[in-house]
């Protein structure tokens, strides 16, 4: 059974930064991709930024480009997102993704605050 856990959420002003990570266990096959995504209270759930395993191409929503980072590490099936110059439209629950073929695989998400 795959399951997927996400880590390093919490609480941190504005200006800034947070490193999440996230692994996928019960991997018996290569991820295509993986990614982050986020749901502010009252909004619809969007994506943060995704990569594919295999090349390491990333792509980022707007919102984000320039301040995060998205990383892999596929010997061990973990995505990272650097956060930095984080504001407070950042909070959310931010989510992580695992894709392989048509199947999506989430993990249960991970409280970001940006606060002062």
């Amino acid at each position: 059974q795959v399951q997927v856990v996400e880590s390093g959420g919490g609480l941190v002003q504005p200006g800034g930064s947070l490193r999440l990570s996230c692994a996928a266990s019960g991997i018996t096959f290569s991820l295509d991709a993986m990614g982050w995504y986020r749901q502010a209270p009252g909004k619809q759930r969007e994506l943060v930024a995704t990569i594919i395993t295999s090349s390491g191409s990333a792509n980022y929503a707007d919102s984000v480009l320039g301040r995060f980072t998205i990383a892999r590490d596929n010997a061990k099936n973990t995505v990272f997102l650097q956060m930095n110059s984080l504001k407070p439209d950042d909070t959310a629950v931010y989510y992580c993704n695992a894709q392989f073929r048509h199947w999506d695989y989430w993990g249960q998400g991970t409280q970001v605050t940006v606060s002062s």
